[in-house]
């Protein structure tokens, strides 16, 4: 890269913005030149992280764009507040990349993309995930052709509870996590909490991505009711494609945190084939695949990541560089069809019935 990039954070309401910013902060191209929230507490751990001056530190978000000129700003609002950040900062022109999940509705990334492309930067959707070698493993053997034709795939995924860890998954006191359970956004359904809205979306893109880009024709979905609160724990969605079904499960309640020490069930990806299967699951350091030639199944190393495709901003840094298009998960079209899964899971766990893929 032979330009030098201006980057901000705003809105800290999301734990994944310390791992976000440290990997800006680390770029060699790229000035971390403000950071923002309108709590001031929330920003604490990344002014002392990063060495930030009092005039790189905004609580007012129109301030800091208007004194910053990022050209990339890192979003990590509430779920269901998206939308209304993507459609503040659009107009002063600069690339967006928003944290997971896209939205907390088909209607909100829309309007996300109708901002962006309105004030003519580009738009892209963060999928942590996308970014574990074990994931990016099985989706080279699959483009290779290594277990033949997709006709299935099964995700779980999730994690002890939102409140058990802060940024860089520093694990947090009991103490915490009762006291902010009342008022945390991730329990709260106007502001798009729940364990299904949190990782559904994961399971959805992934395997859209996975899949080459096939939609499913109906989607069945189940979540839990726990007195007491107004959003899910867990969920279960089952996915009717033209060649078979694929199922993903949600869960808040995990018996330990898959980057600690993997849970039963594990977390990730159970992926079938014509000819063979691939098991890929969070943080492991191998993929097994099985084929016809070797029933029995092989171990395999998972790829070691090389630049720019080591983490999201590197790689949207060399998107914006080199004019490539934005693919893969983070792509805003192929993230739209895990929306509109979501979505659709919603209304079915709602309703109680099977819908159809809405949108």
């Amino acid at each position: 890269m032979t330009t030098r990039y201006r980057v901000a954070g705003i809105n800290f309401a999301h734990m994944h913005m310390g791992d976000n910013l440290r990997f800006a902060f680390d770029h060699p191209d790229v000035d971390l030149v403000g950071i923002c929230d309108d709590e001031t507490a929330r920003v604490e751990s990344a002014i002392e992280a990063f060495g930030l001056g009092p005039d790189q530190v905004f609580t007012d978000w129109q301030r800091c764009l208007a004194e910053t000129r990022p050209d990339l700003v890192i979003l990590c609002p509430p779920t269901g507040e998206h939308a209304t950040w993507v459609e503040h900062i659009a107009p002063f022109g600069c690339h967006v990349m928003v944290e997971k999940p896209f939205a907390a509705t088909l209607a909100d990334a829309d309007r996300m993309v109708v901002a962006m492309e309105a004030g003519g930067g580009r738009l892209a959707i963060n999928w942590p995930l996308a970014w574990y070698p074990p994931h990016v493993t099985a989706k080279r053997l699959i483009g290779e052709g290594a277990i033949g034709e997709l006709i299935g795939v099964n995700y779980y995924d999730g994690n002890r509870g939102p409140l058990y860890h802060v940024e860089a998954k520093l694990e947090t006191t009991e103490a915490f996590r009762t006291e902010q359970k009342a008022e945390s956004w991730f329990y709260k359904k106007d502001l798009g909490g729940g364990s299904l809205l949190d990782y559904l979306g994961y399971g959805a893109t992934l395997a859209t991505w996975f899949l080459g880009g096939a939609e499913p024709q109906t989607i069945t979905t189940v979540t839990d009711e726990t007195e007491g609160l107004e959003v899910d724990e867990h969920s279960i969605t089952i996915a009717r494609y033209a060649f078979g079904l694929c199922r993903f499960e949600t869960r808040w309640g995990t018996f330990s945190d898959p980057w600690t020490h993997q849970p039963q069930p594990k977390c990730g990806f159970e992926i079938v084939g014509t000819e063979g299967t691939i098991t890929s699951y969070d943080f492991e350091e191998t993929v097994r695949l099985q084929t016809r030639e070797s029933p029995q199944g092989q171990v395999l190393p998972v790829d070691e990541l090389a630049a720019p495709m080591q983490n999201p901003v590197q790689y949207v840094l060399h998107c914006i560089e080199t004019g490539a298009p934005i693919e893969g998960p983070l792509d805003p079209a192929l993230s739209r069809v895990g929306q509109r899964i979501v979505d659709s899971a919603m209304q079915s766990a709602r309703e109680g019935r099977s819908v159809e893929l809405c949108g």
